[in-house]
């Protein structure tokens, strides 16, 4: 394992927390804009949104946006 791997893998619970802490909040928004919403319903498409961002996030990699940051 090289030092970026190490590195991550030491900080990988906290950005899962990290990712976990911007759903919640995220779905805490929601449910204040729209009282009535269905949460099932806003939780998927908050995920779809959250997909599409890790999408962009991967087409940018593949376009070497990444190589000198």
């Amino acid at each position: 394992m090289d030092a970026v791997e190490k590195e991550l893998q030491s900080r990988k619970e906290n950005i899962k927390k990290e990712l976990q802490i911007l759903f919640k909040v995220n779905m805490k928004f929601t449910d204040w804009d729209v009282p009535e919403a269905d949460d099932e319903k806003a939780a998927r498409l908050l995920l779809d949104i959250i997909k599409e961002g890790v999408a962009d996030i991967e087409k940018d990699i593949e376009e070497g946006k990444y190589k000198n940051y």
